[in-house]
């Protein structure tokens, strides 16, 4: 008997128990059981059992080994794409402990993000080291390994630019910058912080990628470099150590200003798409080269400017983005204004503002003393004026006792009292001058936080003296502004021939491929903040690293689009209208939406589908009761579908 399996072509394969008989000399078959009904795993048994195996449960014959369960699923998902990629060979050519090492530690970079030591400590938790047989390496290893890593990053950037750069292709540079715990490290400077760290040192690194993002080149410069600074090493780089002739660079226009532009026309082979700055654009819109009906066919069209000789400008107008824009001001001016109300109200809080006021508080303080009926008061608006009556002062000293001794007790008495009053009617003379803040200083200095707070202090009028405060919003300025709400104009030295307008937007646009890439690098995926180095080389070796995990890190993700929540309708992208928000397709929408695939499981995040593919056991086995020194086997966990589709999409990981 055995069982055979019968292809059908509409539907499930049947599974038959069948017999072989010899019928005059010839051999056949008979079917005695439909066994198409029973799980595999039942139907395997039986397949055993004909086979003449004796079949018990697991657990009667095999246990796993105390500390023998290590994560396996995401850790092998990382070394799949790893080879689909040549990663290895990337890093180097000939194998070595010191490539083991470094694939080991972008392995697990991302699989976990941890510190070099925190790394050694948790990663025999997974099956990374064993598979690239680092298991008893320590932190000092990887030190050394990641200063190996150092001296070869020209040839692995020259690696990956052979690889996604072309001639007459687009390379992007952006920079950044992450903060350091230390301060000790010679490129931890003080400079303009993108992670909102103020009074804390920092480092900068610049990311250079292909027009899809993919990372090619990450340079690392002090914290206080200004992002025009680091632009020119990039283009000789590409030039000189790649090999590029002829490449176009994209740039913001924070990036490739007016200074650089003038440089780059120096050099043949070199051009540039870049955005214009607030002040250039204001310029146009005033000497009316953009005019608001200039959009009313197309949100975008093509000028030029004798101030921007042999360019190219596409001025674009984002409705969508000039309204919210508008909202963003007026909620930053209501709240900004309710902040300047509070620091007037400072001003004049506890400050006397009429004869009343004055009044009340100089009887206030004349009332405390039987001194105080000496007085005579005269009361103003604008302040008082009080001085001793020496007849009724006289009189209260003739009723001040029989004896000499007691008169002169009350005598000095009274002068003590004068002098108190005195003091506190200098204090009733101070709140009519000023208020609980006072002092043109003191109240610009809180001004000022105010108005670095929400950032439009340039659309308000103050009007600021030692006792008063008043202010209003420039509405000229309000509305000079507001006539720059959704436009942009983006630059570049291309020919229309060589691009067109809507590519000209597009390709500045991509950009937003970079930040995706400081977005990973820093907070969501790879951690590279913050920064416990103290050696310059070791920050500068962490950072390569934490790139070449990005690199790894976007061939996944663009693998798995499929079942994650990203949009699977890349090409679609280059039709769509370059000006317009960003839409996402139906079919992401509805991955959103539903939180479902289309087999019904859910969608998951990157990290979501790491943990599931973590869940992926490999067990470390032996005969049950045997001695310790019995060898031992692996025994992995099955997949299930969502994780053997993930697996099977990794394959189609490309260079």
């Amino acid at each position: 008997m055995h069982v055979e399996v019968i292809p059908n072509r509409n539907s499930k394969p049947a599974i038959l128990l069948r017999e072989s008989y010899r019928e005059d000399g010839k051999v056949k078959k008979r079917t005695l059981a439909n066994l198409s009904s029973l799980p595999m795993e039942q139907v395997e048994g039986i397949r055993l059992v004909l086979k003449g195996r004796t079949l018990l449960p697991v657990e009667e014959l095999f246990e796993i080994v105390e500390g023998g369960s290590r994560h396996h699923g995401h850790a092998d998902a990382v070394v799949r794409a790893m080879k689909q990629l040549d990663f290895a060979k990337l890093i180097a050519a000939a194998p070595s402990r010191q490539r083991d090492l470094v694939v080991a530690m972008v392995a697990s970079r991302l699989v976990d993000p941890k510190p070099k030591l925190a790394t050694t400590n948790t990663w025999h938790t997974t099956t990374i080291p064993e598979t690239f047989g680092v298991a008893d390496a320590d932190e000092d290893d990887l030190y050394a390994a990641m200063d190996w890593l150092l001296e070869r990053q020209g040839r692995i950037e020259k690696k990956l630019a052979a690889r996604h750069l072309r001639n007459d292709g687009i390379a992007m540079y952006d920079l950044t910058s992450s903060y350091f715990e230390g301060v000790t490290c010679p490129l931890a400077k003080l400079g303009y912080s993108r992670d909102g760290k103020k009074g804390k040192l920092q480092v900068n690194y610049g990311l250079l990628t292909n027009e899809r993002g993919v990372p090619v080149s990450v340079s690392v410069f002090e914290g206080n470099t200004g992002d025009p600074k680091t632009l020119f090493p990039q283009v000789e780089k590409v030039r000189d150590a790649f090999g590029i002739e002829r490449f176009v660079l994209v740039g913001d226009r924070g990036m490739i200003t007016q200074t650089q532009i003038n440089a780059l026309r120096e050099l043949d082979g070199i051009d540039w798409i870049a955005a214009l700055r607030p002040e250039a654009l204001k310029m146009l819109v005033t000497s009316e080269a953009i005019q608001p009906g200039l959009f009313d066919q197309h949100n975008l069209f093509e000028l030029t400017h004798p101030d921007f000789e042999g360019e190219r400008l596409v001025a674009c107008r984002n409705p969508a983005l000039a309204k919210r824009r508008a909202d963003k001001r007026q909620r930053l001016l209501e709240a900004t204004t309710k902040e300047l109300n509070k620091v007037r109200k400072m001003v004049g809080r506890g400050r006397l503002l009429s004869s009343e006021q004055i009044a009340e508080q100089v009887h206030k303080v004349l009332k405390l003393y039987k001194v105080g009926k000496c007085y005579r008061v005269d009361i103003r608006e604008d302040g008082f004026q009080v001085e001793l009556d020496d007849d009724k002062l006289a009189a209260q000293e003739r009723d001040s006792g029989t004896t000499d001794q007691t008169r002169q007790k009350r005598r000095e008495q009274r002068r003590r009292h004068t002098e108190i009053i005195a003091k506190k009617l200098e204090k009733v003379r101070l709140r009519i001058k000023r208020g609980q803040l006072h002092g043109e200083a003191a109240i610009g200095l809180r001004i000022g936080k105010v108005l670095d707070k929400y950032s439009v202090g340039k659309h308000f009028e103050l009007d600021i003296e030692d006792n008063r405060f008043d202010f209003h919003i420039a509405e000229d300025r309000v509305t000079a502004e507001a006539a720059l709400d959704g436009l942009y104009v983006v630059r570049t030295s291309l020919t229309a021939e060589r691009l067109s307008a809507d590519d000209t937007v597009r390709s500045y646009k991509q950009l937003s491929q970079v930040e995706r890439a400081f977005r990973s690098l820093k907070t969501i995926d790879l951690h590279v903040r913050p920064i416990h180095h103290r050696l310059e080389r070791r920050v500068r070796a962490h950072i390569l690293l934490c790139m070449l995990s990005y690199y790894v890190l976007w061939h996944m993700l663009e693998a798995w689009r499929p079942l994650l929540f990203a949009d699977e309708e890349i090409e679609a992208k280059a039709t769509r209208d370059p000006v317009a928000p960003a839409q996402r397709s139906e079919g992401a929408l509805k991955k959103a939406q539903t939180k479902r695939l289309e087999d019904g499981s859910r969608v998951l995040s990157f990290k979501g589908l790491m943990k599931h593919l973590s869940t992926i056991v490999r067990n470390r086995c032996r005969r049950l009761g045997a001695h310790s020194s019995e060898k031992t086997f692996d025994l992995d966990t099955r997949p299930d579908a969502k994780q053997s589709r993930a697996y099977e999409l990794l394959r189609t990981i490309t260079v």
